[in-house]
């Protein structure tokens, strides 16, 4: 497995190749899905992407922690944390990249 990471430049490069708009304008439709889809999930919104998954937010509630390498016990404080569950789609296909 490769330890690649695909960045925005990639997407903006794969928009610019794919679709044929100027570099400056892939780059700013990439920028702008991305702000789209972090504005919704700050208003607690579901973001679904079709055959792809769908991310949304999560209330935790406060817990009392604890150290492991001390044992004292710490107060972790209520917090949203960012969830992504896949679709069957994309678990599918990723199963797949995984058979050699």
């Amino acid at each position: 497995m490769s330890e690649k990471t695909l960045t925005r430049m990639d997407l903006s490069e794969a928009v610019f190749r794919e679709v044929g708009l100027s570099r400056n304008d892939s780059a700013d439709l990439v920028e702008s899905v991305l702000n789209h889809m972090s504005d919704a999930l700050v208003q607690g919104e579901q973001v679904k992407i079709s055959s792809f998954g769908t991310f949304s937010i999560r209330d935790k509630a406060a817990r009392v922690g604890r150290n492991p390498k001390t044992g004292e016990e710490v107060p972790i404080e209520p917090r949203r944390v960012l969830t992504f569950r896949p679709s069957h789609l994309m678990k599918d296909r990723v199963a797949a990249g995984n058979k050699s």
